[in-house]
């Protein structure tokens, strides 16, 4: 079962990606993740990448495909995979298509976790991060136990600049440019499945696993 996660930053497709990757035993696959193993394990497609990231620049679409096609290659993909975070463009799907093609494979679904703007301004918003250890709570669902204080470890917990509600709106802004247009380009394969990200987190994921049966 080959599964494309989609959704706006903060749409909570990470956390389904995750849930989904454990109940069906394939791996989750996140293209931040892949970077940093290419990089810490000195591979050629790693040191190409670093080339582009220490000059700033962003690392380029069949260069990213490369190094995801590298990983869904693995002994562990063979029953399938959930990718995270690739493609973000259609550039980006069509070299994935191509390359799938090649081996003679094709994506399955394309879960869309579907959440308004004004829903993720206001969720994003709400989160804090210790500034020590790392560790994340929401104001709301996850609050820490004494107000500003992380539970773990006692330090301060803030509200990380990435998710002040203006740098929320920018991101999203790049997403509607984007990353939106893969809605339709999935819709026109016949893969896109959509799920209403508002519900609780237990609910998404069973409307999930409904798409992709039990």
């Amino acid at each position: 079962m080959k599964i494309i996660m989609l959704g706006a930053p903060g749409a909570g497709k990470g956390t389904q990606a995750k849930q989904i990757a454990d109940k069906y035993g394939i791996p989750h696959i996140s293209t931040g993740d892949i970077f940093r193993a290419n990089l810490k394990q000195g591979t050629e497609l790693g040191k190409k990448a670093k080339e582009y990231m220490d000059q700033g620049l962003l690392v380029p679409d069949e260069l990213t495909c490369d190094l995801v096609m590298d990983r869904i290659g693995q002994e562990d993909c063979k029953n399938g995979f959930v990718l995270d975070g690739f493609p973000r463009t259609i550039p980006q799907a069509e070299a994935l298509d191509k390359a799938l093609a090649n081996i003679n494979e094709k994506m399955d679904y394309a879960v869309d976790v579907d959440v308004p703007d004004e829903n993720i301004v206001n969720r994003m918003s709400g989160r804090r991060a210790c500034i020590n250890c790392g560790a994340t709570y929401h104001i709301v669902s996850i609050p820490t136990k004494v107000e500003g204080i992380c539970d773990r470890c006692g330090e301060k917990v803030v509200l990380r600049d990435d998710d002040q509600p203006e740098t929320v709106k920018k991101r999203l802004n790049v997403y509607h440019e984007q990353t939106q247009p893969l809605i339709d380009y999935y819709k026109k394969q016949d893969i896109l499945r959509t799920v209403d990200g508002t519900q609780p987190m237990e609910q998404v994921f069973g409307a999930i696993v409904e798409i992709l049966g039990a």
